[in-house]
């Protein structure tokens, strides 16, 4: 059985503002921009000035599609081009991750993959591991060092299962996952990319 990095597995975490940083940043920069409303230029219609300019009493308006008016444009809406990143720097990012499997580990939620497991690219020979692990029904994030078509074809039709390679691993997917569970490749991919021994 592998033995669990401390450097990576048993940090003291005394507080949670950079794993909270690094979750909110990677929500953020999943965030996409398709959100757009139309403003008083971009509206059809409204071209013909509703009522003259003096004499009728009324407030002088140049356009029914004034954006205080029913079906006129939007004032300050969105333009489609909102930016919402937020920047990490890598070693911030790192030390979260590695802050967020140090949690999981205290909570007993990190595990090896059983040495005797073999892929074999049937989903039903992945589910039966999952059952002798007592895993079955929980979040699982599945780390591994390489995405071989046959691991991807055992676990496509898990839904309860995320598959990451190692050097993806992300505070998101940790702190949301009821299990994680590294191969003995995974393990040392991620020591390499944690630690910053990868060549």
């Amino acid at each position: 059985m592998a033995t669990l990095n401390k450097d990576i597995f048993g940090l003291s975490v005394e507080n949670h503002e950079l794993v909270k940083l690094a979750y909110d940043a990677y929500l953020a920069n999943s965030r996409s921009s398709h959100a757009k409303t139309l403003k008083r230029g971009e509206v059809r219609g409204g071209g013909k000035k509703p009522w003259k300019q003096k004499g009728t009493g009324r407030a002088r308006f140049g356009s029914t599609r004034n954006p205080i008016w029913r079906h006129g444009g939007v004032a300050f809406g969105r333009t489609g081009e909102e930016n919402f990143t937020k920047k990490i720097s890598k070693s911030a990012k790192l030390l979260a991750v590695r802050q967020a499997l140090s949690m999981k580990n205290a909570d007993k939620a990190v595990m090896m993959l059983p040495a005797d497991a073999k892929v074999t690219g049937k989903t039903k020979d992945a589910a039966k591991i999952l059952e002798s692990m007592k895993l079955d029904g929980k979040n699982v994030l599945a780390v591994v060092a390489e995405k071989t078509p046959e691991i991807l074809r055992s676990t496509n039709n898990l839904a309860n299962v995320k598959l990451v390679r190692a050097s993806y691993l992300n505070v998101f997917d940790i702190m949301n996952a009821d299990a994680i569970m590294f191969s003995e490749a995974a393990l040392k991919a991620t020591e390499n990319w944690l630690l910053g021994e990868e060549k």
